[in-house]
């Protein structure tokens, strides 16, 4: 079975090259304008599929207001604001995000979630947060985003700086599957693939050990299987981090 799963995955890999090179020579960046597109009318099916789990998520986030009872949270890799509807009214969110070419598609949905107030908007990757102050936010959210970063534990670490004392870290991540699994047998086998129109996606990544590493002072993880999602992304990672 080992055998069959490199062999297939070579095959997928011979099938990415010309993806690979488009990378190479600079071309792919073009597919960065188009990813929005993709990425913000997936996001009405994932939302509806994974709203009981995202309810479940957030309803506890106002608790981490600060002791003036306002409540600064700042999402990394915002995206088109998927996760909007889900805060408490009243929140203060600060939009960081790698790719610029969301601003249209996350101006929508700050139109359509009027409960909340909207700080600056920071074209910054996730492990290079300098321009949010050290302490400075209740809560730091990061949803479908540490698959595609260069280095998780250094997103952890910049969620850690900024939170003050306290604060919280929420996240909502896919995982690698169990390595006996079929699913595992596919993540590994069309992850290149994957790679490229996820734009950048690693589905093989054990976030969750991260995590365990980060350093928070109390760590809140479950596991779960996402119902209704695609088998490659179906196993996830669901909670909150403490500083």
């Amino acid at each position: 079975m080992k055998c069959l799963m490199v062999f297939c995955r070579l095959v997928c890999s011979a099938v990415s090259l010309p993806l690979y090179l488009l990378e190479a020579v600079g071309l792919y960046a073009m597919y960065k304008r188009l990813f929005p597109l993709l990425a913000y009318n997936i996001t009405f099916s994932y939302n509806d599929k994974m709203h009981r789990v995202k309810r479940e998520l957030f309803r506890n986030v106002a608790s981490f207001a600060g002791s003036d009872g306002t409540l600064r949270l700042l999402e990394i890799g915002c995206g088109s604001g998927a996760n909007f509807s889900f805060y408490p009214d009243g929140c203060t969110v600060v939009c960081t995000d790698p790719n610029r070419h969301f601003d249209a598609y996350l101006r929508r949905s700050m139109d359509a979630n009027k409960h909340l107030t909207y700080d600056t908007f920071i074209e910054a990757s996730g492990e290079d947060l300098r321009s949010v102050e050290d302490e400075s936010v209740d809560v730091v959210v990061c949803t479908l985003v540490l698959c595609s970063v260069s280095s998780v534990p250094r997103v952890l670490h910049e969620a850690r700086r900024v939170l003050r004392a306290g604060g919280a870290f929420y996240f909502l991540e896919h995982v690698v599957s169990d390595p006996s699994s079929w699913t595992y047998f596919f993540q590994y086998v069309f992850e290149p693939l994957w790679y490229y129109l996820g734009d950048g996606c690693t589905v093989t990544r054990a976030t969750w050990r991260d995590l365990e590493a980060a350093g928070f002072s109390e760590l809140h993880l479950r596991h779960i299987e996402a119902p209704g999602v695609t088998l490659m992304i179906r196993p996830h990672i669901t909670g909150y981090s403490i500083k």
